[in-house]
């Protein structure tokens, strides 16, 4: 490619290949290296050819030859060199020639468009994003070879490591391209086994279920977590770490984790190699301090944590949010709570005292608050227990930014302070990046004992940007059908205090009996928090029920009217004389819930306690005291491999001014009270009319339950096992004056208390579409009329 002839020399390059023009480069300089003894030019005058964007001017300048100067071979191909690297020309080519110099330029070509080819799993505008290559500027290649890069990174991102993508241009007219890139999107690359390495005190399935990375199983075609991104295996790191940190490991490591590529690049196999430690408990807890005023044992007092529990980092930090809201509360200001931890390897305990001290005063100058387009400001600021002016809390910032993450509104939140205007003072930053907060839901589920239902929601958490969510739910089923809309404000007159309002609209009608539910109603309330596990809610609800006879009836008295219940058949006579008459119930209540599962100091066990109140009398027909109680606990055991669960209820409904009870306020055995019955199974009954379920004024329920995983199954098919026994009554009724209206026989209403009980097993399984459940019952105790029911399948999806 260079040649001398007759004086002169040639040469030139393009930029289709880095190393071909580095080596010719190379083999350039060499020889104008050596032929610079021999030579030098001087060039009078220049022509270049083939520039059309580009002046003379800049290509001569970049070329750096004056005329008339003399010039060496050396500094000419330097020359050559800065032409080609600087990005404006595809091709250079210069042609010394006596005193004149030829300049043979090719300009990049400009875009006309951009395309992509050959992918199906991953959409053009999802693609398109991450190109920067633009129509009508000039064509980069090694931009386009970036872009390039990018989408490939893209579908590793989905687990396709094995796909390519490859620039090409199109010529087309007066020197434009058009840029494609071609795709072969490949194979999933699943996780096909996630090994753990250096585990005793639970095993590779109680630790899998951790992580947010799973095994491939039969959903892999629709599942994306057993695909391997590399960004979520450090926080799989994390979760490990948290998981053994919370259950009192406090030296545990996580050394490495390892992916392996399969020889078919088609799969991984992920391994996570770890060092337990030894499980600590607490020693020695309680508070101390060395300021005037200030009471030891009170702060002590409020230490949750007991000698002999299970050492936790999150129980530390609740006792020093405890402590320090103690030290506000008393006026006291500028006061931080420090853990001093003593090791006892021996006994493998830590004795922990939580110092009382005075901090640094530091005040808030500001919150600024950035990135929020359609949030309004106030509902961020709202996560802050602190303001302008007041003692800077460095807890209570992280806290914060944790309680806006929380809120579901943004896809990245950060809080960071930063020094202020003076060195007392601090601006806090709060930089938030939005996401879609609304979502349109279609569902179907089933069940033996309801049948098929179709569900349509639509859900917006952050409604005009003001943090209030609305919610619309309507289900269409064979038996029933409700809907209900819901608003709600969760910061009501600025306080943690959440108002909500909801109008709903209920229907059912089963197949085998002879009276259909409605209920109309609107329930306003309010609730707020009463301690650091309970909150409580007070409502007020007034709705319309109508009990509707499959038999309107006839005029059996001759007047003209027929009246509610007059001339129905072979019914009870305890449900005719509701039928088809409208009754307005308007009560007040309130329901105080107690909750630690999930959310205690210890993650291995909980309980939950519910009570709920409502008094009816304030207008409208009904006039009651209902009641009921409800205890719940859970615990993980057998190196929390398996879940027991327990639950106790009792509930009363109290008539007032002796009035009478009615269908729609009284109780009923539904699935959720006893397994092995259908929904009204068991409770009082009409002997003459048994296929219409009574209801009772009183309840009582006790469930166990153990969960546990079925160790014949790959666990990545996400299939478990369940045991249960399950034992209920319904009893009591107001009115027992039962037999036909017809006249056609009498019945005897059985009101009594009966325990019916039951056992079962469960096959539980998570499916890519919803869970799935299958119970298997077999009742143990029940009476004649009452209604069997001992296989049921539920399902429930949501697309």
């Amino acid at each position: 490619m260079q040649v001398f002839a007759r004086g002169a020399c040639r040469f030139g390059a393009t930029a289709a290949g880095t190393l071909g023009a580095v080596a010719l480069a190379g083999t350039t300089a060499f020889w104008f290296a050596g032929a610079a003894e021999a030579q030098t030019f001087r060039f009078t005058s220049f022509d270049v050819q083939g520039n059309q964007r580009i002046d003379d001017a800049t290509v001569i300048s970049t070329l750096g030859v004056t005329p008339g100067q003399p010039i060496g071979a050396g500094p000419l191909n330097d020359g050559f060199q800065r032409l080609q690297a600087s990005g404006l020309f595809e091709s250079v080519e210069i042609v010394p020639s006596g005193e004149r110099l030829v300049v043979v330029v090719r300009e990049f070509p400009t875009i006309s468009r951009i395309a992509i080819e050959g992918n199906a799993r991953i959409k053009d505008d999802q693609l398109l994003e991450l190109v920067r290559s633009t129509p009508r500027r000039v064509y980069d290649p090694a931009q386009a070879e970036a872009d390039a890069a990018a989408i490939a990174a893209a579908y590793g991102q989905a687990g396709r490591l094995a796909a390519t993508v490859s620039p090409k241009i199109i010529r087309r007219s007066d020197n434009r391209v058009d840029l494609v890139f071609e795709v072969a999107e490949g194979r999933v690359t699943e996780v096909e086994r996630v090994g753990i390495v250096g585990n005793r005190a639970f095993s590779d399935r109680r630790l899998r279920r951790v992580l947010e990375t799973t095994q491939a199983g039969i959903f892999r075609a629709v599942i994306g977590s057993d695909t391997l991104v590399p960004e979520r295996l450090e926080f799989d790191r994390q979760l490990l770490r948290d998981f053994y940190l919370s259950r009192g490991y406090v030296d545990v490591e996580v050394l490495s984790v390892t992916p392996e590529l399969a020889p078919t690049r088609d799969a991984f196999f992920l391994t996570f190699r770890i060092r337990e430690g030894q499980q600590f408990r607490f020693g020695q807890v309680g508070a101390a301090t060395n300021l005037g005023g200030v009471d030891a044992a009170e702060f002590g007092a409020e230490v949750p944590v007991q000698r002999g529990d299970v050492y936790s980092p999150q129980a530390v930090e609740r006792t020093i949010e405890r402590l320090e809201r103690l030290a506000t509360r008393k006026g006291l200001n500028f006061v931080r709570v420090v853990p001093r931890v003593t090791r006892n390897e021996a006994a493998r305990t830590l004795d922990v005292a939580f110092v009382i001290e005075r901090g640094p005063r530091v005040f808030v100058e500001r919150i600024d608050i950035e990135g929020n387009a359609t949030t309004l400001d106030r509902v961020i600021r709202r996560q802050f227990r602190i303001a302008e002016g007041d003692p800077f809390d460095p807890r209570e910032i992280r806290a914060a930014a944790e309680r806006i993450r929380a809120l579901g509104y943004f896809a990245d939140a950060s809080v960071e302070a930063r020094d202020g205007s003076a060195a007392d003072q601090v601006i806090v930053d709060v930089d938030v990046e939005e996401q879609p907060t609304g979502s349109l839901g279609f569902g179907l589920s089933f069940s033996v004992d309801a049948g098929a239902s179709l569900a349509l929601t639509f859900a917006e958490t952050n409604f005009l940007g003001r943090g209030q969510s609305l919610n619309l739910a309507v289900n269409v089923g064979s038996t029933a059908g409700n809907s209900q809309l819901t608003f709600v404000e969760p910061a009501f007159l600025g306080r943690d205090l959440a108002l909500s309002t909801s109008l709903y609209y209920s229907e059912t009608d089963p197949d085998d009996e002879n009276f259909a539910l409605e209920q109309l109603g609107f329930r306003p309330g309010l609730e707020f928090p009463v301690g650091e596990y309970a909150r409580l809610g007070v409502f007020y609800n007034i709705d319309r029920a109508t009990l509707i006879s499959d038999d309107p009836g006839s005029d059996v008295n001759g007047d003209g009217v027929i009246s509610p219940g007059e001339g129905l058949a072979n019914v009870s006579a305890i449900l005719a004389r509701e039928a088809n008459e409208e009754r307005i119930t308007s009560s007040v209540g309130y329901r105080y819930v107690y909750n630690t599962i999930g959310d205690g100091l210890d993650p291995t066990r909980g309980y939950r306690l519910t009570l709920e109140q409502e008094v009816a009398g304030l207008g409208g027909d009904e006039k009651f005291v209902k009641s009921a109680v409800t205890a719940q606990g859970e615990q993980l055991v057998l190196n929390e491999e398996v879940t027991l669960r327990g639950t106790l209820s009792f509930g009363a409904l109290v008539q007032l001014e002796d009035t009478v009870s009615t269908r729609s306020n009284r109780y009923f055995g539904t699935g959720n009270l006893i397994r092995g019955f259908r929904s009204g199974g068991i409770g009082p009954r009409d002997t003459f009319a048994p296929s219409d379920p009574l209801g009772g004024n009183r309840f009582v329920q006790a469930r166990a339950e153990a969960l546990f995983p079925i160790g014949i199954l790959p666990e990545e098919y996400g299939i478990s096992g369940a045991a249960f026994v399950d034992a209920a009554s319904v009893w009591g009724l107001d009115d027992t004056d039962g037999g036909a209206v017809s006249g056609d026989g009498v019945g005897i209403v059985d009101d009594g208390f009966f325990l019916n009980s039951s056992v079962g097993v469960s096959i539980l399984w998570d499916t890519a579409i919803g869970p799935l459940r299958f119970d298997f019952t077999e009742a143990i105790r029940k009476r004649d009329f009452d209604r069997e029911q001992n296989f049921d399948l539920t399902i429930q999806t949501r697309f």
